[in-house]
């Protein structure tokens, strides 16, 4: 049985942009790109496309956090 989904996962994904009357309609557009982003709707939808176990999950970031860890302690150098 297919489990429903909460309220706050209904409404975290609604995005409300406070535009002025006055302002100009690419303001908006440019303010509506940015909070897309920061929400990171598109990462939450791409990673929903398909079923990832959590130990596939728990060991990418085991595997970053050490990459992180090499980079900080300059065994690592980036271009």
């Amino acid at each position: 049985m297919r489990s429903l989904k909460t309220v706050k996962e209904v409404y975290s994904i609604m995005l409300i942009i406070d535009s002025k009357d006055c302002e100009n309609i690419d303001k908006a557009l440019k303010k509506y790109k940015k909070k897309f982003e920061k929400a990171k709707i598109l990462l939450q939808l791409r990673g929903r496309q398909s079923f990832t176990k959590p130990s596939v999950k728990r060991r990418g970031e085991v595997l970053k956090a050490i990459y992180k860890q090499n980079i900080v302690s300059g065994k690592i150098e980036i271009k």
